[in-house]
């Protein structure tokens, strides 16, 4: 799988969509360096949601990582026990893409559900917390947290020119941990973006996953416009499943992408599903479908 980071025979594609691929659902089978190279060889323009460590590696293949990552999803900016950690994780990762040139870091509500202790950003053990006598937070509790805590820090945002990218998660498939995220309190297109919009920062946006949009709210190409104010990075994946963008799932991606070019979306689409075949030829065939 060996390619020359200098050399200039990757696929030729159309130009109107970034391609970027999520390195986490092909870490199975690949390592960093190795989906760089998959990457180059398929003409897409970036790796994403890979740490400092690994950017050296992205640029020597002249890739970008179109979205940093920073704290998960299950303890986010929604509940004020997480929030104070949330926003020191944020700005870490602000501060480093900025340094290395990216532009785009996630953030999420996180949980309706508090979670136990603070678990360092990443996912507690939820078997293990107790199954009663934990707080939930209203909706509009976690609107109006989310809204304080995003603007105490969109403003360092605004100063070091990143962008923050709010991820909707489906809470509906409950079959898999990286499939559906039952108990997420982001989890309506319109709920994330009365966060977004009563921020009022250009940058922070919407990350538009139209696998998890689908299962949600389903009336892809119309949220599509409605939210193009708001878009600022996309994920895509087969519907039902997670798996491959093909003929054996629900979602029509080339429209879609058409959509996304009509209304001048100019970042990336990360391609993050889980393979269930062959995987260069699952992203290979991602690629071809969403090349509009």
């Amino acid at each position: 799988m060996a390619a020359d980071p200098q050399s200039k025979d990757a696929a030729a594609l159309k130009g109107h969509i970034r391609h970027s691929i999520v390195h986490w659902c092909f870490a199975e089978y690949w390592d960093v360096e190795q989906t760089c190279q998959v990457a180059h060889k398929l003409g897409c323009q970036s790796v994403e949601l890979v740490g400092p460590e690994h950017w050296a590696t992205l640029k020597k293949y002249n890739l970008s990582c179109a979205i940093v990552p920073s704290h998960l999803f299950v303890q986010g900016m929604n509940n004020p026990r997480y929030q104070s950690a949330c926003i020191e994780m944020l700005t870490q990762s602000i501060d480093n893409a900025a340094a290395a040139g990216f532009k785009t870091v996630i953030t999420f509500t996180g949980y309706a559900e508090e979670t136990g202790d603070w678990a360092g950003g990443g996912i507690p053990d939820l078997e293990k917390l107790p199954p009663e006598g934990r707080r939930v937070i209203d909706p509009e509790e976690g609107i109006k947290n989310c809204v304080a805590g995003f603007k105490k820090i969109v403003g360092h945002a605004e100063k070091k020119k990143i962008n923050l990218s709010l991820e909707m998660l489906n809470s509906r498939v409950a079959t898999h941990p990286m499939k559906g995220h039952p108990g997420y309190q982001g989890d309506h297109t319109d709920y994330c973006l009365k966060i977004i919009r009563q921020v009022g920062s250009p940058r922070l946006g919407l990350l538009f996953d139209i696998y998890h949009v689908q299962i949600m709210d389903g009336d892809l190409i119309t949220r599509i416009h409605q939210c193009k104010d708001a878009i600022n990075h996309v994920h895509t994946a087969g519907n039902p499943g997670r798996g491959e963008l093909d003929g054996s799932q629900e979602i029509q991606y080339t429209p879609c992408m058409e959509a996304l070019v009509k209304i001048g979306y100019g970042g990336y689409v990360g391609h993050e599903f889980i393979p269930t075949r062959e995987p260069l030829a699952g992203l290979s065939e991602a690629v071809r479908v969403c090349d509009v």
